[in-house]
């Protein structure tokens, strides 16, 4: 996955207040979180009561990330959490990361005579948009008389002129989003203008499913569902075989030296890795050796958790991060 979401945590410096809470309702609300709250040993007012505030808006689950008085980030998740209250150095986005899954920034697009309906996943909230351009003709006739193959053309006309404006807005939203997959659905005849309109790059992250229409998503949702499954399980097979055709770095002190140098196109990790390493300030800082982070000109290294720490060196160099069980320990895939 990639880790832009989580930028904004290491542009503040801490220490953090991390917390893992499920729904807090009615009369319980209170205690509930007071026994939360008292894990975070050595925070400061500010930044508790600013966790507390949040802390009362519904969700099935929160992860809550807080420093200096302010919540920096507050990620809703899907349901009730492990509850935990960490303050650290860092901030303990393992939990989340794994909680939330690879979520992968794509469109979803049914297309038609008419135009599409468009939405974007990445980057926040979906984001749903209808594009159309021609709205006549859309039906052919079977009028027939001298003018029917003219009136035949002007409706395949209108069909590609509305496929050629979601295509434009196709293109616009990838370059925006970043979108890894363009998920098609719809009438035939339109998604092959579709197809013939889209740029390069577009066409590439295009893939067909076989259900869906404007009027009935039905088993579209599901298709896609069954897509991205697909398309992650192909993403870590591969970076799992790079890595391997690269005999790429493997345990910490490895990875940490390649992270430094911004060779990390991505990390994948086993899950949760709750063992200390040294950390400095700066987003790659980290070992297992002390003495190693203040030869890196680091001069008060600290202690916290490897998984924190791999994740602010994953972010903040635009490295990947990948759980997967076919790794024992943390992994890099190399860039170069």
């Amino acid at each position: 996955m990639r880790l832009d979401f989580i930028r904004p945590l290491y542009e503040r410096r801490g220490p953090y207040a991390s917390v893992y809470l499920g729904a807090l309702t009615g009369p319980e609300r209170e205690t509930h979180w007071h026994s939360v709250r008292d894990s975070l040993d050595g925070a400061d007012p500010a930044t508790v009561a600013a966790l507390a505030e949040q802390a009362e808006r519904a969700a099935p689950g929160q992860a809550l990330f807080a420093t200096h008085g302010e919540v920096v980030l507050a990620e809703p998740l899907p349901r009730a959490p492990y509850e935990q209250a960490t303050w650290s150095p860092l901030p303990h986005v393992a939990p989340m990361l794994l909680e939330r899954g690879e979520n992968v920034p794509h469109l979803r697009v049914i297309v038609d005579h008419a135009g599409a309906e468009l939405t974007a996943y990445g980057g926040g909230a979906p984001r749903r948009s209808v594009v159309e351009a021609a709205s006549w003709p859309l039906q052919k006739t079977a009028q027939g008389g001298w003018s029917q193959r003219r009136y035949e053309q002007s409706v395949e006309n209108a069909w590609e002129q509305n496929a050629q404006a979601v295509a434009h807005e196709i293109d616009e939203q990838v370059r925006r989003l970043g979108a890894e997959l363009v998920i098609v659905a719809g009438e035939p005849k339109s998604r092959s203008y579709l197809l013939q309109h889209l740029g390069t790059k577009s066409a590439d992250r295009v893939l067909m499913v076989e259900h869906g229409s404007r009027s009935d998503h039905g088993q579209f949702e599901q298709d896609v569902e069954q897509a991205l499954d697909d398309w992650l399980d192909r993403r870590r097979a591969e970076l799992l075989e790079r890595h391997q055709e690269q005999s790429g770095p493997v345990g910490l002190a490895e990875v940490a030296r390649v992270l430094r140098d911004g060779r990390a196109h991505a990390l994948l990790l086993p899950g949760e890795l709750p063992e200390q390493v040294w950390v400095g300030e700066g987003g790659a800082q980290l070992h297992t050796d002390e003495g190693e982070l203040r030869s890196w000109g680091v001069e008060q290294p600290q202690r916290d958790r490897a998984d924190a720490a791999l994740a602010r060196a994953a972010a903040m160099t635009d490295a990947e991060l990948w759980f997967s069980d076919a790794v024992k320990d943390v992994a890099a895939v190399l860039r170069y």
